[in-house]
């Protein structure tokens, strides 16, 4: 398997495997593939990853800047990311975040946030900051994780596409 940034040829595929892997999840809109085309569109896809296995997309990451009060603090956001059912517990999640984020170090971003099972993002370093909030959802669950810096403090904002989608 391999890691590799997505190619002008991918998007298809992506809106695929997104649609795919995000049907039986419990707590989903059914928009994350029009989230990521949204955000494709707005030019707002920072780092648009995939992992490929024998010439086939497994898996997926996007991360996409953020606000805190309305102001670019140069933190972004992971997410959506997807896996194939038959490729999940195989590390292929694991290792697009881990490849994300240190393509986020090597960029100079000072912080990334997260939307997901706090189990899961912890083992990448994410924890729960209540000085950090996003809307009503609860700090467990919203979660944050320091590159540089200090964190900000405030109202998280992601980009329109995930509320316009």
């Amino acid at each position: 398997m391999i890691i590799r940034l997505e190619n002008s040829t991918d998007a298809s595929a992506i809106r695929s495997l997104v649609t795919a892997a995000f049907s039986d999840a419990l707590r989903s809109q059914g928009n994350e593939a029009e989230i990521v085309d949204a955000l494709r569109i707005g030019g707002v896809l920072t780092l648009s990853l995939v992992a490929e296995d024998e010439g086939k997309i497994v898996g997926y990451a996007a991360f996409s800047p953020v606000t805190v009060n309305a102001q670019e603090v140069c933190w972004f956001g992971l997410g959506p990311v997807a896996v194939l059912t038959e490729k999940r517990r195989c590390g292929v999640g694991a290792a697009l975040i881990e490849t994300g984020l240190k393509h986020l170090e090597k960029l100079g971003v000072r912080g990334c946030v997260v939307l997901g099972d706090p189990a899961y993002y912890r083992r990448f370093g994410f924890q729960s900051d209540p000085g950090l909030r996003f809307g009503t959802v609860s700090s467990e669950h919203f979660q944050r994780l320091i590159i540089s810096g200090n964190p900000p403090h405030g109202e998280v904002d992601y980009h329109r596409a995930f509320s316009a989608s």
